[in-house]
């Protein structure tokens, strides 16, 4: 019998609110790090969320996960994030109706400064950090910036939702089994409406077999992927706030879990997935000293670019 492995201490920012209420079962139950991997969790809100977080931890140990060693509650930023091996910063301040963008950056700035410095002070030398709170490639660039103890290749951003939300489109344009039928879509640029969907490499499973998205699909199917699959997927996240009411949660948790299983357990034999990391080193082009989202292969906690991928004279716009 093979003995049990060493804990990794996770924490999870924002732990009170709804992606985060999400995600935590998700990482409890292993579908993130494993189904061998204990963990321990330190659930971290902010003061006026307190009680909220009392409640979230009481279902935590309620649920009785197997994998669960320990959970600490916490509602001290500076503290927090001591040994963490894994920071997942899902809290941030949310844009609200009327605020400048400028306003919304300065704010976060301000949050994910002083996360870093917490993380460069307290957390474990080969920390990986996870960053979801929106805008996410600034606050993850803010955040790094701040930690320099830490390389920043171990920091990456979410577009993992993005690409999911592509793939929910695809299995519903071509008829598709489930998602499990589409790979290789990469999302290149920011979690935001200037991020650009690229079916270019895209394979898709029809009659058992993997092909090239670009081959199978019809002359109409071609427009759609060209124009209106596009848009709906820079936009749906503001078109989920306009039916629900609120913005994405479930989603979101769901992604964050696929970018962490991609990061650790690493990516299939022929496959790749979309990921915002650190610009330096690679081969499209893009400046230096950002947090861009690049189609990259996973392997035990590190990432690798994927090299020559080529795209439409569209998507070099």
């Amino acid at each position: 019998m093979s003995a049990e492995k060493k804990s990794m201490r996770v924490l999870i920012s924002g732990a009170a609110g709804q992606i985060g209420y999400s995600l935590i079962p998700m990482v409890a139950s292993g579908q993130a790090l494993g189904p061998d991997q204990p963990v321990e969790l330190v659930l971290l809100d902010i003061p006026p969320c307190k009680t909220k977080l009392m409640g979230v931890c009481m279902e935590v140990q309620d649920c009785a996960f197997p994998l669960v060693k320990k959970v600490i509650q916490s509602i001290d930023g500076a503290t927090a994030f001591k040994d963490v091996d894994l920071a997942i910063l899902v809290g941030g301040f949310p844009r609200k109706k009327g605020m400048l963008r400028a306003d919304l950056l300065k704010i976060n700035n301000k949050i994910f400064s002083a996360m870093g410095k917490a993380l460069n002070d307290t957390a474990s030398p080969d920390c990986k950090v996870v960053v979801v709170a929106n805008p996410a490639n600034t606050n993850c660039l803010v955040a790094a910036t701040h930690a320099p103890k830490i390389p920043k290749a171990n920091f990456s951003c979410l577009t993992r939702l993005d690409m999911n939300r592509a793939k929910g489109q695809i299995v519903e344009r071509l008829g598709l089994g489930s998602p499990a039928d589409v790979k290789n879509v990469i999302i290149w640029g920011n979690h935001s409406k200037t991020q650009y969907p690229d079916i270019i490499d895209t394979k898709v499973k029809v009659d058992g077999k993997w092909a090239e998205l670009t081959k199978v699909a019809s002359e109409e199917d071609t427009k759609f992927f060209a124009g209106e699959f596009i848009t709906t997927v820079q936009y749906r996240g503001a078109k989920v706030i306009q039916a629900r009411g609120l913005s994405s949660a479930a989603s979101a948790a769901k992604a964050v879990t696929d970018h962490i299983r991609s990061l650790f357990l690493g990516t299939s034999e022929g496959e790749h997935v979309a990921m915002g990391v650190w610009s330096d080193g690679n081969s499209y082009g893009i400046e230096k000293g950002l947090f861009y989202s690049f189609p990259v292969t996973c392997k035990a906690g590190k990432w690798t670019f994927v090299e020559g991928m080529k795209t439409t004279e569209q998507g070099k716009k």
